[in-house]
């Protein structure tokens, strides 16, 4: 398939433009819940940060395909290594909501213990590695993971989504060159929701597309519909299957647009012309799945109705789960930063409690 060209298999209507991909019906309810939830999480994580409850967000709308869709195309053993759009591959996962939102008040009871910014995620058990504010670390990253499965003789394989924005970094033409040259089975699934923060794409690169980038290092690169969840999934799962086989990385273009703000710190009003919105607003991603699985007898109203009462009624649970835990310990500062405390982190714990005269530092946790 040339680079320009578009797959689609879901038109904006629900009706079939293509063969779909067999999927069976609870994979497809699954993929489907994933993008709601994705999209409830993000509308009142953007609240909280508007109320000034929690200090930053970065949402998804109008992208939730893109991730559905590719978590539904790896097995649970492979890795994922995201970028901050791919919420909706650790939901899929089992990544809860509660520990998410914990997450994003930097609670005692967040996994990360306060130490990484707000929707930077990490899920070890769930083959879910940091979410880095960096654009474009993961790729590399991602590249040396495949690299150690090859060389391991594993079956199992590495994907890793980005944004349009980071194919104009140094990490994207280094991992993409590296995985080529060593036919690391490793899947890259770039983002394009046509602006790199304020950035349009035109004004990034002088190619028509990203997928053709691939050419350069003598891989695969397919160019999909990103709203389009089977789209997504039918182009990821050839590629992960390509990469399992032994015959290298591929590089999925999934063409989409940003609906909101890159982050809960920008006004896209400046910089986006409104009729884009309303251009966009016709190809949402969940109306079209919801139009497709009703039309193919797998979802009604009654499941519709659920699903949002059950999302709203957890991620309210979670804020006020999250609200009552309180911040870290204090002593997570120092003992939780490597898997031995060295000496010097250990005096400055000292230190610490000796200027506040707080002995129950490391018990009590809070300002002393």
């Amino acid at each position: 398939m040339p680079p320009a060209d578009l797959l689609t298999v879901i038109r904006a209507d629900g009706s079939v433009a293509k063969a779909e991909p067999k999927v069976p019906d609870e994979t497809l309810r699954r993929m489907y819940s994933t993008m709601v939830r994705t999209r409830m999480l993000d509308e009142r994580g953007m609240n909280l940060q508007r109320q000034g409850r929690i200090n930053f967000y970065i949402g998804s709308e109008g992208q939730e395909a893109i991730p559905a869709g590719t978590a539904a195309a790896l097995a649970a053993e492979d890795w994922y290594f995201p970028h901050y759009r791919d919420l909706g591959v650790a939901l899929y996962r089992g990544a809860s909501i509660e520990g998410m939102v914990h997450q994003l008040y930097g609670s005692r009871k967040d996994p990360c213990l306060g130490h990484q910014m707000p929707n930077h995620f990490a899920y070890a058990d769930l083959h879910f590695f940091s979410i880095s504010s960096p654009l474009t670390t993961q790729v590399p990253q991602a590249v040396g993971a495949a690299y150690g499965m090859k060389l391991e003789k594993k079956r199992t394989v590495a994907a890793t989504g980005f944004g349009d924005g980071s194919t104009s970094e140094g990490d994207f033409h280094v991992g993409l060159n590296f995985a080529a040259v060593w036919k690391c089975p490793v899947v890259f699934v770039c983002n394009n929701n046509q602006y790199a923060i304020s950035v349009p794409v035109k004004l990034q690169m002088a190619t028509e597309t990203v997928a053709e980038k691939a050419a350069a290092y003598g891989i695969p690169g397919v160019r999909v519909d990103g709203n389009d969840v089977l789209a997504v999934y039918a182009a990821v799962h050839d590629a992960v299957e390509r990469a399992r086989r032994g015959e290298g990385p591929t590089l999925v273009e999934a063409v989409t647009f940003r609906m909101g703000p890159h982050s809960s710190s920008d006004d896209p009003k400046r910089y986006v012309p409104a009729e884009l919105y309303e251009e966009w607003k016709a190809k949402d991603p969940i109306a079209r799945f919801r139009a497709y699985l009703t039309r193919k007898g797998v979802w009604d109203d009654k499941r519709e109705t659920q699903l949002a009462e059950d999302t709203k009624a957890e991620i309210q649970s979670a804020v006020e789960a999250a609200e009552k835990a309180g911040p870290p310990p204090i002593e997570s500062l120092f003992s939780e930063v490597f898997h031995d405390t060295p000496p010097f982190l250990k005096r400055q714990l000292e230190s610490l409690k000796e200027s506040t005269g707080a002995e129950n530092i490391a018990r009590e946790g809070g300002d002393p």
